[in-house]
């Protein structure tokens, strides 16, 4: 991540419930890293050839994270940067990098978001985890001073998964390559019982040009929609099983969890 221009990443997406039955699955796709402080600053290229607030086979609109602030009051930059003040984090001064599933078609559904927020001196200062349910609520972890490959931890305040209940923690961790070109993502849970989940989310890198784009969109042109089929094909593989239903509780008094 050491260039600020927006990437792709070509990958998989893994899962696996270990307990009280096994079910696990692996989905190829695409996500987008991508440098906001540059585009919010209109560094030449930092966009590629990505479509940015607009309409497009392939896009990223601001209005899908945070808040749903609007490009002309800051967008989800602004939103962010709000966050890790009141958060207390005020040296993340540097390139914030968001990875994230696009818009395909005009619709997107995000489970997860990351945002990898640093010190002017290219270190991490926070990362940032975005989490939406299927019930349009959103809920943020915050991880203060990590480092790659180091394990992170967060008690787990939000609902997700109604096979689930809340409680047990979560362990991230966030690797690079060293030459940057391939990132893995694990997102590990713990029950009250003990190992309960193991996801990940990894990819190889290149440049958002527009032929990537055009590849990604061709490969996967209902990527979009797929993934939310897929959640929904999940819960039914679970439910067959008679798997215990926790129904939605109250949305976690704080939005943000350290």
């Amino acid at each position: 991540m050491s260039s600020a221009q927006a990437q792709i990443g070509f990958g998989t997406v893994r899962h696996a419930r270990l307990s009280p039955v096994r079910n696990a699955f692996a989905y190829p796709g695409y996500f987008l890293l991508l440098p906001l402080r540059s585009m919010a600053a209109q560094v030449p290229g930092a966009a590629a050839d990505l479509a940015v607030n607009r309409r497009a086979g392939i896009s990223f609109f601001d209005a899908d994270h945070g808040d749903g602030r609007a490009p002309a009051q800051g967008g989800a930059l602004a939103w962010l940067d709000e966050l890790l003040a009141a958060q207390g984090v005020l040296d993340a001064q540097g390139e914030v990098w968001l990875h994230c599933y696009p818009r395909v078609l005009g619709y997107s559904f995000k489970p997860v978001s990351f945002w990898y927020c640093h010190r002017a001196d290219h270190s991490l200062a926070a990362i940032v985890v975005e989490v939406n349910n299927t019930f349009g609520q959103r809920h943020c972890y915050l991880l203060p001073s990590p480092r790659w490959g180091q394990e992170l931890r967060a008690s787990k305040a939000f609902h997700v998964s109604p096979f689930c209940a809340v409680e047990g923690n979560y362990r991230f961790r966030f690797m690079f390559t060293p030459g940057r070109e391939r990132t893995v993502v694990r997102i590990d849970y713990d029950g009250a019982a003990g190992p309960l989940l193991q996801t990940s989310v990894s990819g190889h890198l290149q440049l958002a040009s527009a032929a990537a784009l055009r590849r990604a969109f061709w490969r996967y042109p209902a990527m979009s929609w797929g993934v939310i089929a897929r959640i929904h094909w999940q819960a039914l593989k679970l439910a067959a099983k008679r798997l215990r239903f926790f129904g939605k509780p109250p949305l976690p008094s704080d939005f943000v969890t350290r």
